[in-house]
């Protein structure tokens, strides 16, 4: 594991070594205190404080990088080179560029290589697919997605933790960089590939130099009509979270980052659909994954997946209207 961040402490890290076939063996951060404490609290038998040296270690035969997206790229191709697979954390990489050399460097190297979008592999979002996929609500006909989050306080930017994910440099954007990749990647896990995707965006807030405000279109190849809103500089009492799917026999709403809790309406009728909170968020995602490592299952979320959900958040949030043709 490369990076002793927040995500890997109860998200991530210790899921390693609870699912069948895979224990974490080493972990690496450049802060070697950090590295060796983490170590140390979740019994993990060697620390790093050189990724390459970590990479190299005969005893680690796939790689997790769970660093800021600014080192995705870079780290991706080394533990490549080296022939092996990799986990990587979402967003992909900064751009969609970086995110195609990931992706044609493990085609050319036909080493394995797998996006963390965790959330397609929770038994809400299964739930809601296999509703998506059995017709229960009809024929979808559009998606309406709304976030909103009032702006980070002056006592929040200056936390290192959050600092850097509006720090375009190092994340690639703003707070939509950092969370709308896991909205993003559920829609083309619901509706498949993307034919075109056209948005807007804007810093209104002006308290940090990534955007705050984006809106987005994405036409899905079967003619689903994807629309999307994101504020991170809404009032302080307009919180909101909520996508919504309508078909034509009824609709299916849910939170992202909420509860997992699905409300499906079929013509009058009402049901709420609740899930238990799991306590390492990407497990299923990691067992997912050990399991198409080892050659006994499929890719849970591609490199080409990765890129298109790149190339999406690139059209919507570069400031001005772009429209993309995705082939």
């Amino acid at each position: 594991m490369i990076g002793c961040g927040d995500v890997t402490e109860v998200k991530s890290g210790p899921a390693f070594s609870k699912v069948s076939n895979s224990k974490l063996v080493a972990v690496m951060s450049r802060n070697p205190q950090r590295a060796a404490d983490y170590a140390s609290r979740h019994q993990v038998s060697k620390w790093y404080d050189d990724a390459q040296a970590l990479i190299d270690d005969p005893e680690v035969n796939a790689i997790y990088i769970a660093t800021p997206p600014l080192s995705h790229e870079e780290l991706t191709l080394a533990a490549l080179k080296a022939g092996k697979p990799v986990y990587v954390e979402k967003p992909m990489a900064v751009d969609a560029t970086a995110g195609r050399n990931m992706e044609q460097a493990a085609s050319e190297r036909d080493v394995k290589l797998t996006v963390a979008h965790y959330r397609r592999q929770q038994p809400i979002f299964k739930r809601i697919k296999s509703l998506i996929d059995e017709n229960a609500i009809g024929d979808i006909k559009y998606v309406n997605l709304q976030f909103l989050s009032p702006a980070l306080t002056a006592e929040e930017l200056l936390d290192p933790k959050i600092k850097w994910r509006v720090e375009p440099e190092i994340s690639g954007g703003g707070l939509f960089h950092d969370l709308a990749p896991h909205q993003l990647d559920l829609m083309l896990y619901f509706f498949g590939p993307v034919e075109k995707a056209i948005g807007l965006s804007t810093n209104h807030a002006g308290l940090y130099p990534a955007e705050d405000f984006v809106s987005g279109l994405i036409k899905f190849r079967n003619k689903i009509m994807f629309n999307g809103m994101w504020c991170f500089s809404a009032p302080n009492d307009q919180h909101k979270d909520r996508c919504e799917i309508v078909g034509t026999d009824g609709s299916i709403s849910f939170s992202v980052f909420g509860k997992p809790v699905i409300e499906l309406i079929q013509g009058e009728k009402t049901e709420n659909i609740s899930f238990e909170p799991l306590q390492h968020v990407q497990q299923p995602m990691i067992e997912a994954t050990v399991q198409y490592f080892l050659g006994a299952g499929p890719n849970p979320c591609t490199a080409e997946d990765g890129v298109q959900v790149m190339s999406i958040i690139d059209s919507f949030s570069n400031g001005q209207a772009a429209v993309s043709s995705f082939q």
